[in-house]
């Protein structure tokens, strides 16, 4: 017989109609593509100055011990989390970065036909899970770049929606709204709809951002990461905050040996290493007044961020903003930009080290010369 005499795999109707897409196009696809290694990685949201040492050193350690699969329970991390919070074990859940806990919330709590409510833009791997479920989905525009919770609220209690999704810090535009804001905007949330507030970048932001919410509020689920500030991407190790009740449901549907052995012994390393921690944050605020400064030498406007990256507005639309972005990768500086009109007038760069720094404010300038040219034939 002949391959195409076979059956090919029944796929579910709905995955049937998914596109075979990610959320993202990685840097090492485009390396790949342009047959050229990227100067400088200032687009994925990345901390280029690292995870702390002693995290490094325990990953090391635990290498030796890489037969061994990870604790199912993430039992030290947990229990190391829950003191960092003040809170009980059991309202916390250790996953596979926050993508892979928002992959396990929507499975536990969307359906087909089950409503969601985003911003118009924001954070687009939520989007794929909701999709990839069968939910369906429905914005509100930014206001200011910002996100609206008082507009996402609204349209959640519109649509009857199981889920509203927000972060603060906001990705893509690094906006925040103060953590006593959000918790009085909670009293427009509707019956029956959870909030999830995605705090990847809290570590990075101003004092006062993080929600004072109680962690046993049951209308409220908050992520944290170990990608950002704490320098550990490529480790994928994240968590949920919530109540006791929610938080013991993701073992129902979770992978539980999904997390890596020596990554769960770098993140128990790296929440210890507060010195560490405080580096970073220095090394990310210089970083912001230097993406600042060289925006502005160059006519363009940085906008206030309080995450590890800063949105680039570029005076006019999409179009042109893209036609930045793509001047800045082929003079190898890896950039992205926000997808989503009016916000995507704008290009995002990482805070990196000055070298890196140095590798932009060399390529902006012949960029938006590119651009013009290009934007006005």
């Amino acid at each position: 017989m002949s391959r195409s005499d076979f059956t090919p795999p029944r796929l579910t109707p709905l995955a049937q109609s998914l596109p075979a897409t990610v959320p993202f196009v990685g840097p090492e696809a485009q390396e790949r593509a342009q047959g050229a290694v990227f100067t400088a990685r200032l687009g994925a949201n990345e901390n280029i100055f690292g995870p702390s040492p002693q995290a490094i050193a325990a990953m090391q350690k635990a290498a030796a011990e890489i037969w061994m699969y990870g604790d199912p329970e993430s039992h030290d991390l947990r229990h190391a989390l829950a003191k960092h919070h003040g809170v009980a074990p059991d309202n916390i859940m250790i996953g596979e970065g926050i993508d892979g806990l928002l992959g396990y919330l929507v499975r536990l709590i969307i359906g087909k036909g089950d409503r969601v409510v985003t911003s118009a833009g924001a954070y687009p791997t939520f989007n794929y899970h909701v999709a990839g479920f069968g939910g369906e989905l429905h914005t509100v525009p930014y206001t200011d770049d910002h996100e609206d919770p008082a507009a996402l609220f609204a349209k959640a209690a519109e649509v009857n929606a199981k889920l509203v999704y927000l972060a603060n810090p906001d990705n893509p535009m690094g906006s925040w709204h103060s953590g006593t804001d959000l918790v009085a905007a909670l009293d427009g949330l509707p019956d029956g709809c959870l909030f999830v507030l995605d705090e990847a970048y809290i570590e990075c932001a101003p004092e006062g951002t993080a929600a004072p919410v109680d962690v046993n509020d049951p209308r409220v689920i908050r992520f944290r990461t170990f990608s950002k500030a704490y320098g550990m991407a490529g480790a994928r190790v994240g968590y949920a905050l919530g109540c006791p009740d929610l938080i013991a449901a993701f073992n129902k549907v979770r992978n539980h040996f999904g997390m890596n052995r020596a990554a769960q012994a770098g993140a128990l390393a790296a929440l210890q290493d507060g010195d560490w921690l405080s580096h970073v944050r220095s090394e990310i605020e210089l970083a912001r007044k230097k993406i600042a400064e060289i925006a502005t030498q160059n006519g363009l406007t940085a906008l206030p961020s309080a995450t590890n990256f800063v949105a680039i507005d570029c005076g006019r639309d999409g179009v042109f903003a893209k036609a930045v972005l793509d001047g800045l990768v082929k003079r190898g500086i890896f950039v992205r930009m926000p997808f989503a009109a009016p916000q995507n007038r704008c290009i995002r760069i990482s805070c990196g080290p000055r070298e890196d720094l140095d590798a932009f404010a060399k390529a902006l300038p012949e960029a938006l010369t590119d651009a013009c040219a290009i934007t006005l034939t």
